[in-house]
């Protein structure tokens, strides 16, 4: 669906004349200067004159369903690792807001990187506990395929008896 989303709203913008190709075809260069939700706006405002009111509450309110789920993600993270309790609670919630208000003061470009950076942070760790979880894996998938093969399972996927 992205791939659809974006490819139709690079033949908006081309027919709209708010971008083109630069001379050696390879890079957009837009014809005032926009980027992102602007060039959006600016491409669908041309044909269509009330868009922009449209895509403004389209883009905050995505930005808000963005900000709860990833605040919900976080206090679950952070529950886990810290254990459920108000105070931990409370802290996540008061840094989550204190980075809420640091975020919405920054540019955008810096938002996206520090983001990026965390969501690497957070990856970074899972990858090397798959690592370490592979000869695990490894046993329980050679076990399932040895019930499998033996006639041992139930439809639940589970083996009957495991001598």
């Amino acid at each position: 669906a992205l791939v659809i989303i974006i490819s139709q709203q690079l033949i908006v913008d081309q027919a709209t004349g708010n971008y083109m190709l630069n001379e050696a075809g390879s890079a957009i260069a837009t014809v005032d200067g926009n980027s992102g939700v602007a060039l959006t706006s600016a491409a669908f405002g041309s044909a269509i004159s009330w868009f922009p009111f449209v895509l403004a509450i389209a883009v905050i309110l995505f930005a808000f369903s963005t900000m709860i789920s990833w605040s919900y993600y976080g206090l679950k993270a952070w529950t886990y690792l810290f254990g459920e309790s108000l105070i931990t609670d409370v802290t996540y919630k008061a840094m989550f807001l204190v980075f809420v208000v640091i975020g919405s003061s920054m540019q955008l470009g810096s938002v996206i990187d520090f983001s990026d950076a965390m969501i690497f942070a957070m990856a970074f760790p899972n990858v090397l506990g798959m690592y370490f979880l592979l000869p695990v894996v490894k046993r329980e998938l050679d076990e399932y395929w040895a019930d499998y093969k033996a006639g041992r399972l139930h439809k639940s996927g589970h083996a009957a008896n495991r001598s």
